[in-house]
């Protein structure tokens, strides 16, 4: 089974690596899309490229070689970091949700309150929040005296089965850990639902010849990606530390494995302006093997079928020819 699962993991965590790469490249390079709904897609791939990276090849690593064994160190900079990253996807949600609400409820005033520099200034809040919220917890469990077998029941460092081999009294880091989840999950879904609540009420508001449909579909995609998110990030982590172990090696794999596949497919592949973009990258690369020269008054000119874009360049030996003759004509 070792081998199957390695097989299943690799190649799942391979597509998402793929398609999150692709996404931030089509986001950057293509003009249409520097959108503000955009730049948070593209922010939010980039985040999905590192949350599985941080756990999975190191899964990968156990199952395929079976070298499981990590240090202590190692142990508490992936413990920061999984949980660092889950904060700062938690707060890029509440982010984007607002972006959807200002869109949709608030039109005329959507590109003065979402210009780039508030962009810039709400995706890097997201990032601070989320590396801040957790310093404190990773340095009091840090502290803690271990003992016993130095076995950690996971595939990564959680919180649970970390807290297992302590032993001194762990309860008020277990307090403290449940505080922290609840605030940083439970009040972003809380954000989120009441943000979609707005939005929902405002597409119902909408006359039946405009785009009603297309808004609301934009909408629920948004919303499936937060579900899938926030059901499995709240069964996990809002329960008492004694029930998790088990059950959280299982249910860990979707949101540190399928999750960062499946939200690019939601939120990019299926918006028409990111799949137009994509072809026409596609076409550009397939031309870009075929040479195309057009040649206009002794200059050649060369570039990709389809765009309006060519570089000219001075054949070898001819002479450079200017025109500098404008006739006005209605033509």
């Amino acid at each position: 089974m070792e081998i199957v699962l390695f097989c299943l993991v690799f190649i799942v965590y391979t597509l998402s690596i793929i398609i999150n790469v692709t996404i931030i490249i089509v986001i950057r390079t293509e003009q249409q899309l520097h959108k503000p709904m955009y730049f948070f897609i593209g922010v939010f791939s980039f985040l999905e490229v590192w949350y599985p990276t941080v756990t999975v090849p190191g899964l990968l690593r156990g199952l395929l070689l079976r070298l499981k064994d990590i240090s202590f160190g190692c142990c508490m900079a992936q413990f920061y970091l999984h949980f660092a990253l889950g904060a700062t996807e938690n707060f890029l949600l509440v982010v984007m949700a607002f972006d959807r609400y200002v869109a949709i409820c608030k039109p005329l005033h959507y590109m003065l309150i979402m210009k780039h520099r508030n962009c810039l200034m709400f995706s890097l809040g997201a990032w601070i929040g989320g590396f801040s919220a957790i310093i404190f917890l990773c340095i009091q469990l840090s502290q803690v005296t271990y003992c016993g077998p130095n076995k950690v029941d996971h595939y990564y460092c959680d919180f649970a089965p970390l807290v297992k081999l302590a032993c001194s009294d762990t309860r008020h880091l277990e307090t403290l850990f449940f505080m922290m989840s609840c605030m940083v999950i439970l009040l972003s879904f809380l954000l989120i639902i009441v943000s979609y609540a707005y939005i929902l009420t405002s597409i119902l508001k909408l006359p039946a010849n405009t785009n009603r449909k297309k808004a609301f579909y934009t909408c629920a995609s948004h919303m499936i990606v937060v579900l899938i998110f926030y059901g499995t990030t709240i069964f996990m982590f809002i329960r008492p530390t004694s029930d998790k172990v088990h059950i959280n090696k299982m249910v860990s794999l979707f949101p540190s494995v399928m999750t960062p596949l499946l939200n690019p497919i939601i939120y990019s592949l299926r918006n028409q302006d990111v799949k137009m973009a994509l072809q026409k990258m596609t076409h550009c690369m397939e031309d870009s093997y075929t040479p195309f020269i057009a040649v206009n008054h002794g200059r050649s000119y060369r570039g990709c079928r389809g765009s309006s874009h060519y570089r000219a360049q001075e054949p070898e030996g001819a002479q450079r020819h200017l025109c500098h003759i404008r006739r006005h004509t209605k033509h």
